[in-house]
């Protein structure tokens, strides 16, 4: 059901933690399935990442998810970061089934909202970006959790 790198991911988490008077913080949420992940970045002087953690309650996929985003921002500009999508996450761990896509979309959204918190706390503007859901849920159909 999962790929190698989904399960390398859930069983030996990358970043994972809080950081002390972040940048920014995000925390995004799914009514509906339960899951939290909550993003965490130090971004310097010149606006690149120099650390990112998260904290996640959820199933494997949304730890794997958390985990890959963060390795996928960590060292890159403000501007590279937002372009992460949850399709870009997914495809880095070798794909997700259809009904943890959300997982994916969780952690692109908890990337945005940490920048989002990051850009309100020092006044400045982000081109793309846009205020962030605290769930995302909305739209979506009912699922099912198999396990």
């Amino acid at each position: 059901m999962y790929s190698e790198k989904v399960m390398d991911h859930f069983q030996n988490p990358r970043n994972m933690g809080e950081i002390e008077d972040a940048s920014g913080v995000g925390t995004v949420g799914n009514a509906k399935c339960g899951d939290i992940m909550r993003i965490y970045l130090d971004i310097d002087e010149n606006q690149i990442i120099r650390d990112v953690k998260f904290k996640t309650f959820g199933c494997g996929a949304a730890v794997a998810t958390s985990s890959m985003a963060t390795e996928l921002v960590k060292g890159k500009p403000i501007q590279e970061a937002m372009k992460i999508t949850n399709s870009a996450v997914a495809e880095a761990l070798d794909g997700l089934p259809p009904v943890k896509m959300h997982c994916s979309l969780l952690a692109e959204e908890a990337i945005h909202a940490a920048l989002w918190d990051y850009a309100q706390k020092h006044g400045i503007s982000i081109e793309g970006l846009q205020k962030p859901k605290s769930d995302i849920h909305d739209g979506e159909e009912s699922e099912e959790e198999v396990y």
